[in-house]
């Protein structure tokens, strides 16, 4: 079970579980959900965050704030920006990988199943945290139907692999034939409300 106590209160999840965290813009989705994967990094869980959104680098200082030293923590980033933004002098290093643009999404894929084979097969760790941040990126550069398919493969991944996989949504940027195509993907959500970011609820299907 994964136990997100420390987050939201009394909720402990199974393996293999995906879920959605929506809310409007600003009400605090992406520290919820970097929370969560950094109170998993405290119990000596492995975290994977792929960022449609800011750089690696970004998300790394993010992530060092909640986790005492994260070198040679299985923490993982899969930056989607930092190609698309023109620098393409990166390598990828044991906690950065590189996809080329959010609409890269095979190079996405492969990105996330190296970390997940090193951190389940290698390091042994049976129990990994998955981010996603943000679908609603991933809606920008391509159609419903595309990323529909990309989420279906990704879920599936997490699932296999005994995960704990979390999607951040802006949940005022689709209309509600998007959003309730999308939610048949996930086993539960995440409600994050402007005025009450501080609780947010989590129903699961």
């Amino acid at each position: 079970m994964y136990d997100l106590a420390d987050v939201l209160p009394d909720a402990e999840l199974d393996p293999g579980t995906n879920l959605l965290i929506t809310g409007p813009p600003m009400a605090g989705k992406r520290r919820l959900a970097l929370d969560i994967l950094a109170n998993g990094t405290a119990q000596g869980e492995g975290a994977i965050a792929v960022t449609t959104k800011d750089g690696g680098d970004k998300i790394l200082d993010e992530y060092e704030k909640r986790v005492d030293g994260i070198e040679g923590k299985p923490v993982g980033i899969v930056d989607c920006v930092t190609k698309q933004r023109g620098v393409s002098n990166v390598e990828d290093s044991p906690q950065l990988k590189y996809a080329s643009s959010p609409v890269d999404m095979t190079g996405i894929g492969i990105k996330l199943s190296e970390f997940l084979q090193e951190f389940y097969e290698r390091r042994g760790l049976t129990k990994n945290r998955v981010l996603l941040h943000s679908v609603s990126t991933l809606l920008m550069y391509s159609d419903l139907q595309t990323v529909f398919r990309f989420l279906h493969v990704f879920t599936g991944r997490v699932q296999s692999a005994d995960a704990l996989g979390l999607y951040v949504i802006d949940s005022t940027a689709h209309d509600d034939q998007t959003m309730n195509t999308l939610k048949q993907l996930f086993d539960g959500v995440i409600e994050v409300s402007e005025e009450d970011a501080q609780t947010p609820t989590l129903r699961i299907a």
